[in-house]
């Protein structure tokens, strides 16, 4: 297997694109709700209006340029391509750090933090905050390849980026996730730590300590009933990626409509969008990131990591140094107490007062100040 690191391009055909508004433009609504909210899902009426946008104004051409801006590239881990954003910092004491996203986000999660991680300076911060930062898509997302076997589980996706991060030449690295991203950092965590010095989580995955159900806390009250209300109402998704992500792709791959309304539900539930997910993301900043689902046809692919992996958590402890940032409008939200259990190094730890599960797309300052925050506490 060839361990080459090949530059990468993003550029897709006019007629991709012609194809996509084609098949917009020829959607089959289903009828409306029966309900005036969002609770029976996504309403007709806002689907409507998104994808009528997608075909006649928003451009692609623009989101294009923007990554084709910055340094891409793609190479080969255990039989599968892995492209990723690769930027290295001017400052010679830049830590390097590998940011890890989910589902349904993207590389786009991170293109607005990634400025201020490399340049500090030039971002409000100092010389000593800056990174050297790797963005992988995760295997059957975005511009990566598609695994053509099963196998590929967090477990195996954490030793791919810690080759990735030993083949650019760093022995020594840290790492950040949400999300999938949070399990696949916690796997580099457990089974690399010669060379991940760190992590930081913004979803730590963390299951609640029954010792302390006598003396439950508010927050800790608050996140029993954050995951209660994610089994009753909000987990119907995970349930169909984890048992027929193949059923699931036919529909979504065959129409722009329904693999937009699929993601753009979930940027509904999980920002802090106070009722309506363009208060917390514009329609063209989520459009960018269903675009990463929509152009390389990865409904599918991108659905088996809950075949792979949902169910199915290591929750060992994690003896490396660990930082927590909690925000308000995560799907699951833990106490200090319950982290402790499982990171018995916790350096790190803060509840801010905005945000949700898509942190650094929605709050990119507030982000950075908490990466900047934790790793600090690790340089030292």
């Amino acid at each position: 297997m060839s361990e080459e690191i090949r530059p990468f391009k993003i550029h897709i055909a006019d007629a991709e694109l012609e194809d996509l508004k084609r098949r917009l433009r020829a959607t089959r609504w289903p009828d409306a709700q029966t309900v005036g909210d969002w609770s029976q899902g996504i309403p007709l009426d806002y689907v409507q209006k998104v994808c009528d946008y997608w075909a006649h104004e928003y451009d692609w051409r623009k989101t294009e340029a923007r990554l084709n801006a910055l340094p891409q590239f793609q190479t080969d881990l255990d039989g599968v391509s892995i492209h990723f954003l690769h930027i290295r910092s001017r400052h010679a004491d830049a830590l390097p750090l590998v940011l890890t996203h989910g589902w349904p986000g993207s590389i786009i999660e991170f293109l607005k933090i990634i400025p201020a991680l490399t340049d500090p300076t030039a971002h409000g911060g100092q010389a000593s905050d800056a990174f050297h930062v790797v963005c992988p898509s995760l295997p059957g997302y975005g511009f990566s390849g598609k695994p053509k076997q099963s196998g590929w589980a967090v477990e195996k996706i954490a030793r791919a980026w810690s080759e990735l991060m030993l083949r650019l030449g760093y022995q020594r690295y840290y790492a950040q996730g949400g999300d999938w991203g949070a399990v696949v950092t916690t796997a580099i965590a457990l089974q690399d730590p010669e060379h991940c010095h760190g992590v930081h989580l913004n979803m730590p995955v963390v299951r609640p300590d029954l010792s302390t159900m006598d003396s439950l806390t508010a927050e800790e009250k608050d996140g029993l009933a954050g995951m209660q209300h994610y089994q009753d109402w909000d987990s119907g998704y995970s349930k169909q990626q984890s048992t027929r992500p193949q059923s699931l792709g036919y529909g979504l791959a065959d129409s722009p409509a329904g693999q937009a309304a699929w993601i753009l539900e979930k940027f509904w539930a999980w920002t802090d969008c106070n009722g309506h997910p363009e208060n917390a993301l514009t329609r063209d900043e989520m459009l960018d990131d269903v675009m990463l689902y929509w152009l390389p046809n990865a409904a599918a692919s991108s659905a088996r990591l809950y075949w792979e992996s949902f169910n199915k958590i290591n929750y060992d402890p994690v003896r490396i140094p660990v930082g927590c940032s909690v925000f308000p409008k995560e799907i699951f939200r833990v106490s200090r107490r319950w982290a402790q259990k499982r990171y018995p190094n916790l350096v790190y730890w803060n509840r801010l007062d905005k945000g949700g599960h898509f942190a650094a797309f929605e709050q990119p300052e507030l982000f950075v100040r908490e990466l900047r925050a934790c790793f600090g506490k690790m340089r030292a």
